[in-house]
């Protein structure tokens, strides 16, 4: 679900189903790993400060914006938050998107956490919702919400309330492959189901 196009060209915009690209930089894998003060130890030029630990993301989106169409939307996935004093968080993160905004970079998507495994994280429906919200508002910047969105009713206010821009669902869909179907039709909108499967419908 989505409540704008990712962004406007001359000849049109975009949609959610256009093709897109993601930066994975979240969940402990190794951009992350750079990202965070629990994980990045180094005295470099890639460790220490703000402007060091976010150099290599920076980098990997200035060198995928080379070659990735200029008409094709780029996100970046991060955790919001590392859910440990002295790690990532949402200031950050906030900051993050800001740099990241002009070089290319047309929506983050905030999830948080799998740096460390003590994390204590106050799982609940929506719970990452927040993140997208304050990285929408603060950074102006497209934002992705995801985590435990389960509800069609629940994903629809989301966006209705401006807390994101898109809603991104994962363990919903193992669950229930058809689920945009079902949600287009408990919130009375067409659900369109691909030909060769419209007889289990």
């Amino acid at each position: 679900m989505s409540s704008a196009p990712l962004r406007t060209q001359a000849g049109g915009c975009w949609k959610p189903a256009a093709r897109s690209l993601e930066i994975h930089a979240a969940h402990g894998y190794l951009l992350h790993q750079f990202l965070s003060p629990l994980s990045n130890h180094r005295t470099d030029g890639y460790g220490g400060s703000f402007e060091n630990r976010t150099r290599l993301l920076r980098e990997v989106v200035q060198a995928v914006r080379k070659i990735w169409p200029d008409n094709l939307p780029l996100f970046v996935r991060i955790s919001a938050t590392d859910w440990v004093e002295g790690g990532w968080d949402i200031e950050q993160s906030v900051e993050l998107a800001r740099h990241l905004k002009p070089l290319g970079v047309d929506l983050m998507d905030c999830s948080s956490g799998a740096l460390v495994p003590h994390a204590k994280i106050p799982v609940g429906p929506g719970f990452q919702v927040p993140f997208a919200e304050r990285i929408r508002r603060e950074a102006d910047i497209q934002a992705a919400a995801v985590g435990l969105i389960t509800d069609p009713a629940q994903a629809d206010q989301i966006i209705r309330n401006g807390q994101a821009d898109l809603v991104l669902l994962g363990r919903e869909f193992l669950r229930t492959p058809y689920w945009p179907v079902y949600a287009a039709r408990e919130l009375k909108q067409e659900a369109v189901v691909p030909v060769q499967n419209r007889r289990a419908f």
